[in-house]
């Protein structure tokens, strides 16, 4: 089971509370803003600034 859209259309960036948007493996959740990337284990997004990783360019 993946995430739900329903959760999609209301998680925001915990950092600048900008938009973000799932990749294209769909295992992370992308904040463009930030160029930070949040990790989806077992189908539960991570959103710990702590805990995202910084997008390689």
């Amino acid at each position: 089971m993946a995430v739900s859209q329903e959760l999609l259309d209301i998680l925001v960036c915990p950092k600048c509370k900008g938009k973000i948007y799932p990749n294209a493996p769909k295992d992370g959740l992308i904040c463009d803003a930030c160029k930070l990337i949040y990790e989806i284990r077992d189908d539960i997004p991570v959103m710990l600034i702590d805990e995202a990783k910084p997008i390689q360019d």
